[in-house]
């Protein structure tokens, strides 16, 4: 079957576009090639992060394995941040911006270009649900190739990945270990290529988007630098083809059934809490309706099973050799956990692309049965209340208890947090508050890794509780809740907490409240001074103006005035 060409053609095959024409000779086009269609290959790979540092190499495999008697491939790159080297700095603020960005430029290249698919090959946390935005608002045949997650590292004897480094700085300020072991750990945490190797975002929304139906079986698991990811650059060709072949686009795939299952399968995993965000964008992009009741009621009929980091004791890599995604999903189906007719760019269903996939390994410890489970409901938990009228998202494993009460800690920026835990002033019993680092307020909504991880460090985790408008990494662990709403900047009440007010955290009733009485409230909200926007200029400007809420998943086109996404 002849593959059709219906955007690139506009181009191509118009008399009156000359010059158009004459420059896609001058890349090596010859009038029959001008006929095929034109396949964009997208890679997030650059030098910069071992999470996208051999993506160029897999998407040069890609364009080799396309049949170039059919088709024209045509590389092309866009940006990427490393949350691991950011964090902590200034730099986070860039990071979750860089989502749409990503998502942005995607689709201003195979559109402005008029390329007829997509193949999106990425890797560290932004590049993924930045990619299925891009590939739901076009809505040509395209899949997702995941470039994999690390090896881990070693240390006496120890696994170690990136969050052992953010760990051990913790470790270090308490005095539990020496210089010469801190340094030992940052020089062999990250061993070479791969996105960061526990339950964290970037594997969590591989696992996603495989569930979902946008990359392969198996994408999600397959480590970096294995055969098998190799291999599947070569299934990654044969399977765009079908899709061309039978025009099955992103939006027959992207459903809010399968959307339904991503979230299933992050919720067995114990995947990150951004996961709520990027889903909530991912539907946005395909104009499909899903709410953060939708993400709690399924959370709370849906056990967690996964015994990962960073919660649990094992990786990725663990994961692949137990079965990977796929014989998860597979025991998901045999206990009526998934809804198997959704279809996938395989162009056969859940269902039946699980039939062929072999169960988890006898013996294997890193998945527990359902009648075992870590726990029975989801870790991840909506929470409104007092502080959240609009929302948050908490992580809770279950490990760290399930209600908190707690005298509010509160800092104005992460910097301010970071130094009170190492002097000292964190204690136990304290909510550590982190406000004014929203999507408006940080701009750019950053990640809390740092202080939650110096928290776990410091040997606190079950005795201190941190919230914030900003977000968290899938690093983070503990009694953490984020992504409250309505932020600091736009006087949200977390805006209005003084240190040493009562905070209660309640992932039982779902509810997240101070305790402070309705005339001192009303004192405190009408002495409340808007804070100057940090960011005047430039991108981050421009993401402060457009963003809404974290509740709406940082959309960043919707309404300019009131954050409200179009229709």
């Amino acid at each position: 079957m002849k593959l059709d060409n219906p955007y690139s053609r506009t181009v191509t095959q118009d008399d009156s576009l000359p010059a158009a024409q004459a420059m896609l000779h001058a890349i090596g086009l010859d009038k029959q090639k001008l006929a095929l269609p034109f396949v964009g290959i997208a890679s997030t790979g650059y030098e910069g992060n071992p999470c996208n540092m051999h993506l160029n190499s897999l998407a040069q495999q890609v364009k080799t394995a396309l049949p170039t008697d059919e088709v024209n491939g045509l590389i092309f790159n866009t940006i990427g941040i490393s949350d691991g080297i950011s964090m902590g700095t200034s730099g986070m603020n860039y990071s979750l911006p860089s989502r749409d960005l990503i998502a942005d430029s995607m689709e201003s290249v195979v559109a402005g270009m008029h390329y007829d698919a997509l193949v999106t090959v990425v890797g560290c946390d932004k590049n993924l649900p930045g990619a299925l935005m891009a590939m739901l608002r076009l809505n040509r045949p395209s899949l997702m190739l995941y470039g994999g997650s690390i090896a881990p590292g070693c240390h006496k004897g120890k696994k170690l990945d990136v969050v052992s480094a953010f760990e051990a700085w913790g470790e270090k300020v308490k005095g539990e270990i020496n210089q010469q072991d801190y340094q030992a750990v940052i020089e062999n945490a990250c061993p070479g290529a791969g996105a960061c190797g526990g339950m964290y975002t970037a594997n969590t929304m591989s696992a996603a988007a495989e569930a979902m139906g946008m990359s392969l079986p198996y994408s999600a698991s397959n480590p970096a630098t294995s055969p098998e990811k190799k291999s599947e650059c070569q299934s990654i060709a044969r399977a765009l083809r079908y899709l061309m072949a039978h025009d099955i686009k992103p939006r027959d795939v992207v459903t809010r059934a399968s959307l339904f299952n991503a979230f299933r399968v992050i919720t067995v995993l114990g995947g990150s809490t951004n996961a709520v965000l990027h889903l909530l964008a991912i539907a946005h992009a395909a104009e499909i309706p899903l709410a953060l009741l939708d993400l709690q009621n399924i959370s709370r009929q849906t056990p967690m099973l996964a015994d990962l980091k960073p919660s649990g004791r094992y990786l990725m890599e663990d994961l692949h050799h137990a079965g990977g995604v796929p014989a998860v999903m597979k025991l998901m189906l045999e206990h009526g956990l998934l809804d198997g007719s959704c279809m996938t760019v395989t162009g056969r269903s859940v269902a039946e692309n699980l039939a062929q996939v072999p169960p988890l390994a006898e013996n294997q410890r890193v998945i527990k049965p359902p009648n075992k489970a870590i726990k029975k409901a989801g870790h991840i938990q909506i929470l409104t209340g007092r502080l959240a009228p609009e929302g948050s998202v908490a992580k809770i494993t279950g490990k760290e208890g399930e209600r908190f009460v707690g005298s509010a800690r509160v800092y104005d920026s992460e910097a301010e947090a970071n130094q009170g835990i190492k002097s000292g002033e964190v204690v136990a019993g304290d909510v550590v508050v982190i406000r004014y680092v929203g999507p408006k307020g940080g701009p750019g909504m950053p990640e809390m890794l740092k202080p939650t991880a110096a928290i776990m460090g410091a040997g606190l985790g079950k005795e201190v509780a941190l919230i914030t408008d900003g977000r968290f990494s899938g690093g983070s662990h503990g009694f953490v809740v984020g992504h409250i709403s309505p932020e600091a900047q736009l006087c949200g009440p977390i805006a209005l907490v003084q240190t040493g007010d009562e905070i209660t955290i309640d992932a039982k009733q779902n509810s997240i409240d101070v305790a402070v009485d309705e005339a001192e409230w009303a004192k405190r909200k009408a002495a409340w001074q808007k804070p100057k926007q940090t960011a005047v200029k430039g991108t981050l400007a421009k993401y402060a103006r457009l963003v809404a809420s974290a509740s709406l998943g940082c959309i960043t086109d919707g309404d300019e005035t009131t954050g409200v996404p179009h229709g």
